[in-house]
């Protein structure tokens, strides 16, 4: 979750949970070498009960030296504004609160409090309003730049760990009432399945969504793959899926199929329920001709190979779009290319990894970095082809970790933040979609220098001179 170097924003309430994350953190930098902002964000909701708890957060952080940053807002009026409920409102305030402190301070790293308890009143909600596997899932650890690091500990470890410190803490009144939905999960539901069903309920409800987490990503590995066979981009806006490829696959592998069509299209999923998929579905036994209207102005029409997805782009935006779109430029390996529209030039040597290596030796410039060579010379097929610098494409990946877990480009490029407007400008080195590093930015771990590594593809970018 946190690494040496790591600038870290924690969301810190004054609650039992946020102060035992802030101890957690602040001991853990004595020996991991990051640093801590503290936020805390007061709702303007309890009066003096509220100032209180902002004075206990300020007290707490002068004490221990780590930096604050207090957001004072008016949630009711907010709320009323957006037409939101006062939780989704709350929400939404808070990781305004959290995005301008990482901009602030150049942070990476956003942590947040939520424990086993959290996490199980996340899955009853979620059964109960409907889910999928995602929801099924429950709070990820790690999402983006959100760690969630007491996550493993269930709120009665939380209050042992702060009462065998003295350490005191705010309590939140409104938390004791049922006036919200997870305060009836928390007081109602969770006490009843804990005391009368298994005392062990919270922490087999948080194991059962943990082998969902992993069910989902094997399923979302192996629907990318599908996706690549039965779908043709036609352009970044439309999509084609081939009927009888994917009539081929499993109905669970078409309907992740269909939801990684629609998050390339739009962005997210938030805006699509279970019923537009079976719609879609569904269009593949109607007559050419027939057409769904769905969320996010995207259309599918039933066409003779299949079902096409297109999303409904203005001819102004589809112009700027089109304006920032970078050619392919294959690199000379070894050697230096020259990428002018780019603003590019890359240099590129193979190195022999000497017998007195040190993985300190990695250099850490974000403009230079090195890859393993001989992973990449194991696909023949690819290196007759070589190494591509370009922009993005629908279907492009990452791998995000040592396991060989990969993201969407375009999940990435949200969790991450990015204006939707940058991102066919950033320089991409590739390999079909198989992204190796996002220039600038981070390169996939598939590819990192290890101990085993003989020879090293060292590529350093900098600015084309003309």
């Amino acid at each position: 979750m946190i690494a040496q170097g790591d600038r870290v924003i924690a969301g810190v309430s004054g609650g039992a949970d946020s102060v035992c994350l802030f101890f957690v953190l602040s001991e853990l930098k004595q020996t991991l070498d990051f640093e801590l902002i503290a936020v805390h964000v007061n709702h303007g909701l309890r009066g003096e009960s509220a100032d209180a708890d902002e004075q206990f957060v300020r007290a707490l952080c002068r004490q221990y030296n780590v930096s604050l940053e207090v957001s004072r807002v008016n949630l009711e009026l907010i709320a009323k504004n957006r037409k939101q409920s006062l939780e989704e409102a709350g929400r939404n305030v808070r990781r305004e609160a959290f995005a301008a402190a990482m901009k602030k301070y150049g942070a990476n790293k956003i942590a947040l409090a939520h424990h086993q308890n959290d996490n199980a009143e996340t899955l009853l909600w979620n059964l109960c309003r409907g889910s999928g596997l995602t929801g099924l899932g429950g709070i990820r650890p790690v999402n983006g730049c959100y760690i969630r690091p007491l996550l493993c500990m269930t709120r009665k470890e939380i209050e042992t760990f702060l009462e065998k410190r003295g350490q005191p803490y705010c309590t939140d009144e409104t938390n004791s009432g049922t006036d919200y939905t997870r305060n009836r999960l928390r007081h109602l539901i969770l006490p009843v399945l804990e005391e009368k069903i298994n005392t062990q309920s919270v922490r087999h409800m948080n194991e059962a969504m943990q082998q969902m987490q992993e069910l989902r990503e094997y399923m979302e590995s192996q629907a990318q793959n599908a996706q690549r066979e039965c779908t043709k981009w036609e352009s970044a806006e439309c999509c084609l899926i081939d009927k009888e490829r994917f009539l081929a696959y499993p109905r669970i592998l078409r309907t992740f199929i269909i939801r990684s069509c629609l998050e390339s299209l739009h962005g997210q999923l938030a805006d699509f329920g279970q019923i537009h998929v079976e719609e879609i579905l569904n269009l593949f036994d109607r007559q050419a001709g027939r057409k769904l209207c769905l969320p996010g102005r995207l259309t599918a029409r039933r066409v003779y190979e299949g079902v096409q997805l297109c999303a409904d782009v203005g001819k102004e935006t589809e112009e700027q779009n089109n304006a920032f779109v970078l050619p392919s430029v294959f690199l000379n390996i070894p050697g230096e290319t020259c990428l002018p529209e780019q603003g590019l030039t890359a240099r590129c040597r193979i190195i022999k990894k000497p017998d007195t290596f040190s993985m300190k030796e990695i250099p850490e410039n974000i403009y230079t970095k090195w890859f393993d060579y001989d992973i990449i010379k194991k696909d023949c097929a690819f290196i007759e082809k070589g190494l591509c610098i370009r922009s993005k494409i629908p279907g492009d990946c990452i791998t995000i970790d040592k396991s060989g877990h990969s993201k969407k480009l375009k999940s990435w490029f949200v969790n991450e933040k990015i204006p939707a407007g940058e991102r066919a400008e950033i320089s991409l080195l590739a390999k079909g979609n198989d992204i190796l590093w996002i220039i600038g930015h981070r390169m996939s771990c598939a590819y990192q220098v290890s101990e085993q590594t003989e020879q090293i593809l060292q590529i350093e970018i900098s600015e084309y001179k003309r």
